[in-house]
């Protein structure tokens, strides 16, 4: 493993620094603010990377049983799993899935970052602000969660280190007054309160919250969860008016299904995937492509399954 440490005056500096000599394999182990700007160290490994569809790849040869049990070890619902058991796999999922590009252009609508409790939308916000100031833009931050303690401390965090300012605006009027500062056609990332999109008054305060913004409505989810309950979740948001879907925790979460389950349930697009822990480079698009590769690559062998009585 080799490590570096990096300084710079701006992120922007230091990462483009950081690319040019490890490259894009690198892995960000941390940031923090020093005098005269910013440190980041950083890590690569000339052994982590492997191509999609290395040795080992159950689906490799296309066997129908094998995708069978692959989509089976995800949990992948039953009437989803028979849409893609033939096939080319990814081909199957842009076929009967939509994947989505979360709007960040110039003069896009502002995105709101709705979901359950700590499902990750504040490291979502972080994140996506991180990879369009690294692009040179200077989005507008605004954090509209009121309720949970820490909230605004931690993403204020993430801001200053970006050299941006981050914006506190947790009713609509004021979420509404915090847009006339936005710079023209800057990108606004809107972090909102952990919700229950069972009671109705939080499908009411998503509602508020998006129209005082004009708001795209952007559902945060993390992997790993019962199937029925991530289609649960997704379908009550979808009602509140989410469009898109970031699954988040794909680095520790083994198991998709409930990622799938969630995304037809709501009709929602597949928009990013959280795959680390690092502000930089911990959020991925997600694509046809990559979502095929992680259903393959999280196969686990049988042998090395636990036995039945070990859950006696």
């Amino acid at each position: 493993m080799r490590l570096k440490l990096y300084r710079a005056p701006t992120m922007a500096e230091a990462m483009a620094a950081l690319r040019r000599e490890l490259g894009a394999e690198a892995l960000i182990l941390g940031t923090r603010r020093v005098a005269g700007g910013v440190e980041v160290t950083a890590a690569l490994d000339p052994e982590a990377a492997s191509p999609p569809g290395a040795a080992g790849d159950p689906l490799a040869a296309g066997g129908q049983r094998e995708r069978r049990e692959a989509l089976a070890f995800h949990a992948v619902p039953e009437a989803l799993a028979a849409l893609l058991e033939e096939g080319d796999l990814a081909t199957m999922l842009a076929r009967h899935f939509a994947f989505a590009t979360l709007p960040l252009a110039a003069g896009a609508a502002p995105l709101l970052f709705v979901g359950p409790p700590g499902a990750g939308k504040t490291l979502t916000v972080a994140r996506l602000a991180t990879r369009l100031v690294l692009a040179g833009g200077a989005p507008l931050v605004i954090s509209a969660d009121g309720k949970r303690a820490g909230a605004t401390e931690q993403l204020a965090a993430y801001t200053r280190l970006l050299g941006l300012n981050l914006l506190v605006a947790s009713q609509p009027v004021s979420l509404a007054r915090a847009l006339t500062r936005r710079s023209e056609g800057a990108p606004v990332l809107i972090d909102a309160p952990g919700l229950d999109p069972f009671d109705p008054a939080a499908g009411a305060e998503i509602a508020a919250l998006a129209g005082a913004a004009g708001a795209r409505v952007v559902l945060v989810l993390p992997a790993g969860l019962d199937v029925a309950e991530a289609a649960d979740l997704a379908a009550a948001f979808a009602a509140a008016g989410a469009l898109a879907l970031v699954a988040t925790r794909l680095d520790v979460a083994r198991r998709l299904g409930g990622v799938l389950a969630a995304a037809a349930a709501g009709r929602l697009g597949l928009a990013e995937a959280g795959v680390g822990s690092g502000a930089a480079d911990g959020l991925v698009p997600m694509t046809a492509d990559f979502l095929a590769e992680r259903l393959v690559r999280g196969v686990a062998p049988a042998t090395a399954r636990p036995p039945a009585e070990a859950y006696a």
